[in-house]
């Protein structure tokens, strides 16, 4: 039986490489649209669905152009990368405009910054200086800062319903709580869409004239342009956290995963940061949800059994088609949906944003991760906390400070 890149990557021919039709040709080649591929596409969801659920009911992001944006995004990235590159929402953005409040124009023009400065470090080769720079310490910092703040945030929705037998209460979330748990290794079943369609039932159960919103129609994203002054308080608060996440997970992370799961068809740093970069200075003037790509996406869509960009397309198809078509109607139902399984929802995408700090094992390492979290959440300013953390971060790289010696004295 031959392996997948023995039948995927057939040769081309000369005449094969010229005209129109031989450029779809080379798209599609590595494409397969195969149950695989098909569960595959549901890999990233436990994170997508909790953050543009939360953003649509907290802070009136409009869920069809947010949907309507990351369809077309899934598309153009299936169509530049043959590998299943994931389209994730950009976390740290989402985390601080779910527990801090931001506006919706704060959260477009925050995604608007991040792109065009990675747009600008991946034309110019600066993204390696940035790589180097900024201690892979201080961005798991950041990391387990936003990821226990979207925890904590999650729990107090749950617990914010103040009622233990109701549609939406302590019970129905103590019951989402059992199934995420129960699904938390399953490869076949993404407990997130299991939520998000027990949410939806819940919704309707307790708000039935949501019912009569329902139905086909057409909608299409719609001009709505942030201001300047939106830009000035977008910065400090969500776009500075955000930018070196996306340069480090989203570029340098998910570019080095996918030489270890496709070494026949790694992405480059430059094409995916120029990806990066192109997707919200088209969508921030049109309400669509800052996104990006990222390594724990790709590593959730390879496990659920994608292979080649075919689950993309598949995911992004569906996604333009639900936005075009019931993305008006769909917007009832999201203000509807239950606190208590969205509090549930975004309290396990924080786990899963704040496990990925694990990896930071050597005590200087540790010492420089937990200074920045503790700095981000104390003081209640995480541009503050980066800085701190990257202070102390490089105080320990030119041997300044020992924590070895640091703990025997306070010790």
């Amino acid at each position: 039986m031959k392996s997948d890149v023995e039948i995927e990557d057939v040769p081309i021919s000369a005449d094969q490489e010229r005209g129109f039709a031989p450029r779809e040709r080379r798209m599609f080649r590595h494409a397969r649209f195969d149950r695989g591929e098909l569960a595959g596409s549901l890999g990233d969801l436990g994170t997508f669905l909790p953050l543009l659920v939360g953003m649509s009911a907290k802070n009136g992001l409009n869920f069809a152009s947010a949907l309507f944006f990351a369809g077309l995004f899934n598309v153009v990235t299936g169509l530049m990368f043959s590998i299943p590159m994931a389209v994730q929402p950009m976390k740290a953005i989402a985390a601080v405009a779910l527990t801090e409040g931001l506006t919706v124009p704060q959260i477009l023009a925050a995604g608007a910054i991040v792109s065009l400065i990675v747009l600008v470090l991946g034309l110019s080769g600066l993204i390696d200086v940035l790589n180097r720079v900024v201690p892979k310490s201080v961005v798991r910092g950041l990391q387990l800062a936003l990821g226990l703040s979207l925890l904590m945030k999650g729990m107090r929705m749950v617990a914010e319903t103040n009622v233990w037998f109701a549609p939406d209460g302590y019970l129905t979330g103590f019951l989402s709580a059992l199934v995420v748990l129960w699904l938390f290794f399953s490869r076949k079943i993404p407990a997130a869409l299991v939520l998000f369609g027990a949410g939806l039932i819940v919704a309707v159960w307790t708000h039935p004239e949501v019912i009569n919103t329902l139905g086909f129609g057409f909608t299409l994203p719609r001009w709505s342009p942030p201001a300047w002054r939106d830009f000035v308080t977008a910065f400090p608060k969500a776009a500075l956290p955000q930018i070196p996440l996306t340069t480090l997970n989203s570029v340098i992370a998910v570019c080095a995963l996918s030489a270890d799961l496709f070494p026949d068809r790694r992405a480059e740093p430059r094409k995916v940061a120029v990806s990066v970069g192109l997707m919200n200075l088209v969508a921030c003037w049109f309400g669509g949800m800052p996104m990006c790509h990222g390594a724990g996406g790709l590593a959730g869509q390879y496990r659920f059994g994608a292979r080649t960009n075919g689950s993309i397309l598949i995911l992004g198809g569906v996604k333009i088609v639900a936005a075009v078509f019931l993305g008006s109607s769909l917007m009832s139902l999201c203000h509807a949906f239950p606190s208590s399984v969205l509090g549930v929802l975004l309290a396990f995408a924080g786990m899963e944003l704040a496990l990925v700090c694990r990896d930071q094992t050597s005590r200087t390492d540790a010492f420089s991760m937990l200074l920045t979290t503790s700095a981000c959440m104390g003081l209640d300013d995480i541009a503050l906390g980066f800085v701190l953390g990257l202070a102390m971060a490089w105080c320990f790289r030119f041997g300044l400070f020992r924590v070895e010696e640091m703990v025997e004295k306070t010790g």
